[in-house]
């Protein structure tokens, strides 16, 4: 990976060109080499559970390649991909975005790892249009080299997660499934998976669902810097969807404010992620990892499938 140190003090290239040359990798997916976690995630007794997904599933791009083209089509293919060049033009696009989830990617013009996740920003630009996404070249000019020192950007290809002008994730040397996983995660408000921010909103779907024809509730409790919660999550929707007539997914993020946590202690959740399982207004069982088949299994046991 480029480090802040050696790119600052390069000569300084233009964006355009940067652009240029990671579009013309569309369509030719490539491996990013891993990295060290990020050290300042949220603290807290509750324990985040290894993931037991294993590897996750390549993500493709649908476009073809676009720079084989004209300078325009160049152009037009990453036109939702906002270009930053100051801390004005910075706070600006979190302002404008206001509630809507905002990604940024920081990057440097001889970065082969920020040339390779680029064009799949690009892609995901183009199929969220709930959210907003933001490059800034770290390597570019002064200007941008200062906000990468405000932001303690050191190393890249780095992504920070924004919504309502808070920064609500970070990585570094993410691969394009990590970054398709996380802007889901954090950026999902219109799936079928229930959005709760507090007791009360849980109190509430619980009561709309007692007696006899009350559906089951899988409560998805995690926080909103675990990577298992991050991995599983594309799974939850999938359910939410595909088990919509007897299921109702919902999911609650313990750090996000007080009642949440209160909600957790509770619980009694001290590893995340639990599923807890209510049926007619009662807890009637959880389940605690991020494993796919064990998580369908216990759903249906609870809703009185017999799993062999």
């Amino acid at each position: 990976m480029a480090a802040m140190a050696t790119f600052l003090f390069g000569p300084p290239p233009t964006s355009s060109s940067f652009v240029s040359s990671c579009l013309s990798r569309l369509g030719q997916p490539a491996p990013l080499s891993s990295h060290s976690p990020l050290s300042h995630f949220f603290s807290t007794r509750i324990r985040h559970r290894p993931s037991s997904l294993g590897k996750p599933a390549s993500f493709c791009p649908r476009a073809s390649a676009a720079a084989s083209g004209t300078k325009s089509r160049s152009t037009a293919s990453d036109e939702r991909v906002q270009k930053v060049h100051n801390v004005d033009e910075f706070e600006a696009a979190l302002r404008a975005a206001k509630d809507k989830l905002v990604v940024v990617e920081y990057a440097a013009s001889h970065s082969p790892n920020s040339r390779r996740i680029y064009p799949f920003m690009v892609e995901l630009s183009r199929t969220c249009s709930d959210v907003e996404f933001l490059l800034v070249m770290g390597d570019e000019s002064e200007q941008t080299r200062e906000l990468c020192q405000r932001e303690g950007i050191d190393r890249v290809p780095h992504f920070t997660f924004y919504k309502g002008m808070e920064k609500v994730h970070e990585e570094e040397g993410i691969g394009p499934d990590q970054l398709v996983g996380d802007v889901l995660y954090y950026g999902d408000n219109h799936s079928a998976v229930v959005q709760l921010h507090s007791r009360a909103d849980v109190e509430s779907l619980i009561d709309q669902h007692r007696g006899a024809d009350g559906k089951l509730v899988v409560l998805d409790v995690g926080l909103k810097h675990c990577g298992p919660c991050v991995k599983v999550y594309p799974t939850v929707i999938k359910l939410s969807r595909s088990m919509a007539d007897a299921v109702v997914f919902a999911r609650m993020n313990g750090d996000e404010n007080d009642s949440c946590m209160e909600y957790l202690k509770d619980m009694d959740v001290v590893e995340v992620p639990t599923f807890l399982f209510i049926k007619d207004g009662q807890i009637c069982g959880r389940y605690v990892g991020s494993g796919k088949g064990e998580l369908i299994g216990e759903i249906l046991r609870y809703q009185g499938v017999r799993v062999t």
